[in-house]
């Protein structure tokens, strides 16, 4: 479960020397003799180390002998079968080693009930197993159990004693029907995963089976290093993993660990750390708690966790280790702490005292299935003192439950008279109605006792039928495999075997800490983690039977930063942990729909996001509509620009006999003013939404209109030109540009743009088109028509401008003519308004967005189409209207005198 990281390597050479000394030692040459295990050359150092049966080893040869040190306290009970036992009895103290003298063996202090009452349920399983006649029948289990101390200096100074003192007393009681010599042939232990593999890799090379009810690193998984190893207990690498699913499954994302220095904490707490990043989370801190911390670093440990915006925290270690920290906790009176507890103290009634309540109320964590063992109860109340040897172990209960002295240890303190009873102490001792720990022990012990069954074939027939046969040796590592193969369901109806690394099901139960009366908390069963089932179906929880920190009913809050509202986005803070983050709003055209998204979601084409981004809306189209403001304003210029050439035109046929009119080519004028109509009708085309026949007919009635116009504005300036030259003597140009040749000049004139809009149309027509292109800056889709061949539209506008251009040209080299109405100076006027307008038109129309194209290509026929309308025809409607004086021939030739 927990101890430092050191070399076990250097260890696992002293101690094979060690035993091999210890077993080498006088062996008997009887029925009974046995084969020792010899090493071949150098093997020792290499991995895969090979045991082999070697020839007997003499008598004569040297003998090794015990080093001078105190003798090991032990707990022993004769038997066929000697099964070794390590329980954590007391804790160890860390000793300063000053190298001027040699160091002492690492002292224990601070007697351990909840290990005691371990130690408890293997005698409670050994005497039960010798009592069924159906399990190993004729056999006599016996043990052998030693402190641990919780430490790898004692564990493995336990275990050497054990060898030697198992070696003596089967010598001593040795028979014809005792086994093939074999002190220990199984150990039970240990609490603690640094000494478990320690003593895993001593006890490995020789095929001795360890079978821990309490080791969880996932390091002793290596079945390279720890070969005979075997637990009761399932391995941490599923515990890491419930965690992980249990602290995601409420949402916190934002803890900090607390660990101490041992295999247990280490392993257990980086298995967690890494699992967690990949689901997402974030570990706020992590604080080690050293193996005998000062109060300065309890005091750091204290204010680190009380400082910390992370409330959750994961705890990998042992009540013992936890102590300092959480008595200094409880003197700050912190509350508000979320504790997550793993299975080493998740259960700890020296933790759940009074003092601790208000800190550690709400714990939840995870522990080992308990049950009810029948009268194991019953077996713990019959514990009485004695002053007879090997009985240290429960004076030492005695004097620590009771808090006294017994008379024959002449100590200054209470008496103990030894009548005490244990059934009128209010103690968790004897208080096993959900065992856990006591379980796993329980466990092993039958399991070592069903591999027993079947190595010594307790179930053959014969001549012993019914009886085990006593002659087997332990030395061959077949009962290892054995015991590898074990596979019964116990009286609880627990399936029990081992998986290829020795591992059990891993099954957890989920605890939670609740004050069940002032002086009481209760570990109440709020869940369950089976981590042989798939995924997803391993973590059940009972959530409204849940009691949180500080005896709240609501789940509690961990986090470095709030989650953004569905609408924003998580922008990581550079240089700090991804759960610390700022809120962003999403982009337009983005949404969130959910808290804590960490990126917006990009809307489909034609669709934008809401007011509040969080989900995605069909995208408002947009053209010029004729509800529009700007499009109302356009339909107004548009029927007053065609109202005002048609009140014209009545004027002008009125009035088509006057000089004025018949001077001006009445025909040429009518068609003008009929072409300038059609110049302000199909601006009407370029307003509401874009249609199939809508988007074909308006560029080519544009183009044609204007060709039309400008065609008989270049007539209408020739004429003016020829009519001044038919007065130079011998001019014939009158007579060459008859009414036939206009008719046809304006045809001849028109036709190229007919053709060009023609062919355009036919092939390659625009059509109407939803641009999405506009939708990220104004949120709005953009109903245009889209012209696969863009060239047309230049090359229509091109020919427009060849012919404003011909007609200023014509009309600029006639603007002097002496006539006093000059045609051609009106004409030369609106065309520099034409080029005007249409130049600026082309910047304007590429960089208007949307709608806004539209509008200004509206604005240029209109413009263009009022500046010719006003330049050449209102100023004769002025002389015809309010001056008729003048319209009369003389006034024509400029003899009208005023």
């Amino acid at each position: 479960m927990h101890c430092t990281l050191f070399d076990n390597c250097v260890w696992l050479l002293f101690c094979i020397f060690t035993c091999l000394c210890i077993v080498c030692a006088d062996v008997p040459q009887t029925v009974g003799e046995r084969k020792l295990l010899s090493v071949e050359g150098d093997a020792v150092t290499q991995p895969g180390l090979r045991i082999r049966e070697v020839r007997n080893v003499s008598s004569n040869l040297p003998q090794c002998v015990k080093l001078g040190g105190s003798e090991l306290l032990a707990l022993h009970s004769d038997g066929d079968v000697v099964i070794g036992g390590f329980f954590p009895l007391h804790v160890a103290s860390n000793p300063q080693y000053s190298y001027n003298s040699k160091p002492q063996t690492t002292p224990c202090s601070r007697f351990y009930q909840r290990g005691f009452r371990w130690m408890m349920a293997m005698i409670f399983a050994v005497e039960e197993i010798n009592c069924n006649s159906s399990l190993l029948p004729g056999v006599k289990l016996g043990y052998w159990i030693m402190d641990s101390c919780n430490h790898i200096h004692n564990s493995l100074q336990a275990l050497l004693s054990l060898l030697v003192n198992a070696t003596e007393e089967t010598k001593a009681n040795q028979s014809s029907t005792c086994l093939y010599y074999s002190p220990v042939p199984a150990v039970i232990g240990l609490a603690s995963s640094s000494p478990t593999r320690a003593i895993a890799q001593t006890l490995g090379p020789f095929n001795i089976p360890l079978v821990s009810y309490f080791a969880t690193c996932t390091c002793l998984t290596d079945k390279r290093l720890y070969p005979s190893f075997l637990r009761t207990v399932p391995s941490d690498v599923f515990q890491v993993r419930g965690l992980v699913n249990l602290v995601t499954y409420f949402g916190w994302f934002w803890v900090g660990t607390l660990g101490t220095t041992d295999d247990y904490s280490l392993y257990g707490i980086q298995a967690f750390s890494i699992q967690f990043r990949k689901e997402g989370g974030c570990v706020a801190y992590h604080r080690t708690i050293p193996t005998s911390p000062t109060v300065a670093e309890i005091k750091e440990i204290a204010d680190k966790l009380q400082s910390s915006t992370a409330r959750v925290v994961v705890v990998f270690a042992t009540e013992v280790e936890l102590l300092d920290l959480l008595l200094e906790l409880a003197r700050r009176n912190v509350t508000g702490i979320q504790w997550i507890a793993s299975e080493a103290w998740v259960t700890s009634s020296r933790l759940a005292s009074p003092e601790f309540h208000p800190l550690l109320v709400g714990t939840l964590g995870f522990s080992f299935p308990g049950v009810n063992i029948p009268g194991f109860q019953e077996f713990l109340l019959t514990v009485r003192p004695s002053p007879k040897p090997g009985m240290e172990f429960f004076n030492m209960f005695w004097e620590e439950h009771f808090g006294c002295k017994l008379e024959f240890e002449m100590e200054e303190k209470p008496v103990c008279t030894g009548s005490e009873d244990l059934r009128y102490t209010d103690s968790s001792y004897s208080d096993v109605s959900q065992v856990r720990i006591s379980y796993n022990v329980y466990k092993a012990v039958y399991t070592i006792a069903h591999a027993l069954h079947k190595f010594l074939k307790c179930d053959s027939t014969g001549l012993n039928e019914g009886l085990c046969e006593m002659h087997n040796s332990f030395a061959n590592g077949q009962f290892l495999q054995d015991l590898k193969m074990v596979n019964f369901t116990n009286q609880f109806d627990e399936k029990i075997y081992f998986d290829s690394n020795g591992e059990p099901v891993p099954l957890y139960d989920i605890v939670n800490w609740q004050e069940s009366s002032k002086d009481k908390i209760s570990f109440i069963k709020v869940g369950s983690y089976d981590g042989s089932v798939p995924q997803g179906q391993q973590l059940k929880i009972v959530k409204n039977t849940i009691v949180w920190t500080k005896k709240q009913s609501q789940v509690p809050v961990s986090q470095c930063s709030a989650p953004c509202p569905p609408g924003s986005r998580q922008a990581t803070r550079q240089g700090e942990p991804k759960c610390c983050f700022d809120c962003l709003p999403c982009a337009d055209g983005e949404i969130s729909n959910q808290t804590g998204s960490s990126e917006c979601t990009k809307c489909p084409e034609y669709f934008w996001s809401d007011k509040e981004k969080v989900k995605c809306v069909a995208g408002e189209e947009e053209f010029l509509s004729f509800s529009d403001t700007m499009g109302i304003i356009l339909v107004a210029l548009t029927l007053l620009g065609f109202l005002l050439t048609t009140i014209i035109t009545i004027v002008f046929h009125s009035f088509r006999y006057t000089p004025i009119v018949k001077a001006n080519n009445s025909e040429i004028s009518f068609l003008l003013l009929l072409s300038l109509k059609l110049c302000f009708l199909c601006s009407l085309v370029f307003i509401g939404q874009p249609s199939w026949w809508t988007c074909r007919l308006r560029q080519a009635a544009f183009g044609i209109s204007f060709v039309l116009c400008l065609s008989c504005l270049l007539v209408k300036t020739i004429v003016v030109l020829l009519a001044f030259r038919t007065n130079v003597p011998g001019s014939r140009g009158r007579k060459l540009f008859g009414t036939s040749q206009q008719r046809i000049l304006i045809i001849c004139a028109t036709a190229p743009q007919i053709c060009l809009c023609s062919g355009w149309v036919l092939g390659a027509p625009p059509f109407p088109f939803r641009n999405p292109n506009y939708q990220a800056l104004t949120g709005k889709i953009v109903v245009e028509c889209k012209e696969p061949w863009p060239p047309g539209f230049y090359l229509l506008l091109g020919y427009i401008g060849l012919l404003a251009f011909v007609c200023l040209l014509l009309a600029f080299f006639g603007r002097k003519l002496p006539d006093t109405f000059n045609e051609a100076k009106f004409i030369s006027f609106s065309m520099l308004i034409f080029w005007a307008v249409w130049i600026s038109f082309i910047p304007a129309y590429v960089s208007s967005p949307g709608k806004f194209s539209v509008a200004v290509e509206i604005f240029a026929i209109l413009a263009s189409s009022f500046g010719l309308l006003l330049c050449i025809f209102v100023p004769k409607c002025y002389i015809i209207l309010l001056h008729p004086e003048r319209n009369i021939k003389k006034g024509m030739t400029g003899k009208y005198q005023r």
